[in-house]
């Protein structure tokens, strides 16, 4: 009796605590998982903006109109004409030294990524998450300490270990939507979380803008968005769970939906990471190359747009906040819109998901490629300058609703996998991407400019050609072992995956009813 009273108490509160939740949990989820990215941006993007006032300006000579035309850079701005824009900092490094160390984050996160996805896919995804930001926000924090008291080459090293900390990011966030996210809510949630890339973007740059202006000083932004990171933190591992079986909150109609929609939600015992499959999988090489273009483009951008708009386009430090900003503000809404419309398309049966995933990442591969090269031909109107830049990231809003939820549909089950390579591998373009900016501009002039926007209008195109021809949005063998043993023992199931895979899926359900 003493028994039954206890497990009707128990029920009670578990009812009562899980009413709280109005929102489902795994909007909960998508929510924490975007203002992980969020932070996550932040901290890697406060140095672009940071760096345009720790190092000595160039000093231009004009010519007779009061412009530098004939050094391929723009006139100064009213604003910063007028005093309120500095002359810089007091670190005399150059356009490479500046390269290489904005490319130094990347160097390490690069490593962790496959580490981080199999850890993941093991333990779940969420103290793979959280620690990976909270160790980048203490070493956020300690920045300014590092650079006044070693410089250049302590700063390299720091970046570096930010970089580490960093990498886990996304692989843990696949893994966990892939454990909490339907296929039918993918390309929403999915545009939804990824889109904590550009707002993050726009808040670290905005706001990293604004307290340099503000309080004139640069130290200010580390501080910031390290202690804000921390915060996210603590909110994270309070409320949010690996996955639905291990939530005490969740409502027994949402693990059943997500039962429903996505199968068993305690994931079988996987099998050693199937690397072989994974790297001969020809549209697993195929979402490789498109994240590569992605993130050639992406990473330019981000991290040396304040440089453009500094050096080429002379906006004063508050300006240059906001404009390098903008862009990304109207590529998350764009990144979201084309995500609902995506999955509406997909429910309507109007398009199926490989066709999605290929049209979505079309557009973000011509649009960027043909505007980023046309605001280099804009010369010093800023204002047409500006909107070409902003159409430009708009359009590479696509990415998430194509190729960026693609590793999801490929393997649910080794999602942290071939999250961690396809965004590894595309991450060494933060290497390279910074460091050739570096290379070819060592004037910071707008002819020098333009050749790095032609390169990367050459990476859009060719690498979207390889993504539309080999693509696939459809579940591939090696996501599910006995899967696996059935191609290889039965050719009529090799003619027909697809098929087989939707067998399992309902041998799950059954297994789950029986029990």
């Amino acid at each position: 009796m003493q028994a039954d009273e206890t497990t009707c108490l128990l029920f009670t509160q578990q009812t009562r605590r899980s009413t709280c939740f109005i929102i489902p949990q795994r909007v909960v989820l998508s929510i924490m998982g975007f203002l992980a990215i969020v932070n996550a941006y932040t901290m890697r993007i406060c140095l672009s903006m940071a760096i345009t006032e720790m190092v000595v300006k160039r000093n231009l000579t004009s010519d007779g109109d009061g412009s530098h035309l004939d050094q391929g850079v723009c006139p100064a701005s009213d604003e910063s004409s007028g005093g309120s824009s500095s002359n810089g900092g007091t670190f005399e490094w150059d356009e490479q030294l500046q390269g290489i160390i904005l490319g130094a984050f990347f160097w390490g996160y690069v490593i962790t990524h496959i580490p981080g996805g199999i850890l993941s896919e093991k333990f779940g995804g969420k103290y793979t998450l959280g620690l990976g930001i909270l160790s980048t926000a203490i070493f956020t924090i300690i920045t300014p300490v590092v650079i006044n008291w070693g410089g250049a080459p302590w700063l390299i090293a720091l970046r570096f270990l930010e970089g580490l900390g960093e990498g886990t990011t996304f692989p843990a966030l696949s893994a966990l939507l892939a454990a909490w996210v339907p296929l039918k809510e993918r390309s929403k949630l999915g545009s939804f979380v990824f889109g904590g890339g550009q707002v993050g973007t726009i808040f670290g740059q905005f706001v990293s803008g604004y307290l340099i202006s503000y309080y004139g000083t640069w130290e200010s932004v580390f501080y910031f968005f390290g202690i804000i990171a921390i915060i996210w933190f603590l909110i994270f591992v309070l409320i949010c769970y690996k996955d639905p079986e291990s939530h005490p909150f969740i409502k027994d109609s949402e693990k059943e939906y997500l039962r429903q929609e996505m199968g068993a939600l305690e994931r079988p015992n996987l099998p050693p990471t199937p690397w072989k499959a994974i790297f001969t999988c020809v549209p697993m090489m195929a979402l490789v190359c498109a994240q590569i273009g992605h993130d050639f483009g992406f990473y330019i951008m981000a991290t040396d747009l304040p440089k453009y708009m500094s050096d080429v386009l002379q906006f004063s430090i508050k300006e240059n906040g906001l404009y390098s900003a903008l862009p990304y503000l109207f590529m998350w809404v764009f990144s979201v819109g084309m995500g609902f419309i995506a999955d509406w398309m997909i429910v309507k049966g109007w398009i199926n998901v490989t066709n999605t995933r290929k049209l979505y990442t079309t557009i973000a591969s011509v649009g960027p490629a043909c505007f980023m090269v046309a605001a280099s031909y804009a010369g010093c109107n800023r204002i047409l300058v500006v909107i070409l830049f902003t159409i430009a990231m708009a359009t590479m809003g696509g990415f998430y609703p194509g190729m960026k939820v693609n590793a999801l549909d490929l393997s649910p089950n080794y999602a942290g996998t071939l999250m961690a390579v396809t965004n590894g591998i595309g991450a060494l373009t933060g290497i390279l991407g910074p460091f050739l900016v570096g290379v070819l501009t060592p004037d910071a002039s707008l002819y020098q400019w333009r050749i790095v926007f032609w390169i990367a209008f050459g990476v859009f195109n060719v690498t979207n050609v390889v993504y539309i021809i080999w693509a696939s949005g459809e579940i591939q063998p090696f996501n599910n072992p006995e899967l696996m043993k059935k191609l290889n023992d039965s050719e009529a199931n090799q003619q027909n995956p697809i098929n087989t895979i939707e067998e399992l899926k309902r041998d799950n359900l059954k297994q789950i009813d029986n029990k």
